[in-house]
């Protein structure tokens, strides 16, 4: 027979603070071409607050919230967005993330396409770093066995 050991104050903070943090985490990413900070600082801020999950529940809490495939695709996803943009940049004839070029298949001048490409590295960047973050935590945490942690 196993005690299991639930601290209601813990658990309500986290789950009260998790919201913002992570709303904190996309305005971050969001302004990371305007003012400090970006794709991986947002990503780092998102990845802590799963890891606050798993701090005040358990990493089975966490697995129901983001399962491993799904943690995987986001790894996917922002290196996808980010190389996706760049080969962009290079089909229509200029540098790798050479962002003024997407003026050609964005309705906006260079300079606004520019601020886009810069957004969009940043949403990719704070994407993949965001899931890698996790991914090495459940790791480091379960001892490499996350994926039985709910059996």
């Amino acid at each position: 027979m196993t005690i299991e050991f639930k601290d209601v104050i813990i658990q309500t903070i986290c789950r009260l603070l998790t919201p913002p943090i992570q709303l904190y985490a996309l305005y971050v990413i969001a302004h990371g071409h305007y003012s400090p900070g970006g794709g991986f600082q947002g990503g780092c801020i998102l990845g802590a607050s799963f890891i606050l999950m798993v701090i005040a529940y358990d990493i089975g809490e966490v697995k129901r919230r983001m399962a491993e495939k799904m943690n995987t695709i986001f790894c996917s996803l922002g290196v996808i967005i980010y190389s996706g943009i760049g080969a962009i940049c290079l089909i229509l004839g200029a540098n790798y993330l050479d962002y003024g070029i997407l003026h050609k298949i964005l309705p906006v001048n260079p300079v606004r396409a520019r601020a886009l490409g810069t957004l969009g590295i940043e949403i990719g960047v704070g994407i993949a770093v965001m899931a890698v973050m996790i991914s090495i935590f459940l790791n480091i945490a379960s001892g490499g066995e996350h994926e039985g942690a709910l059996e």
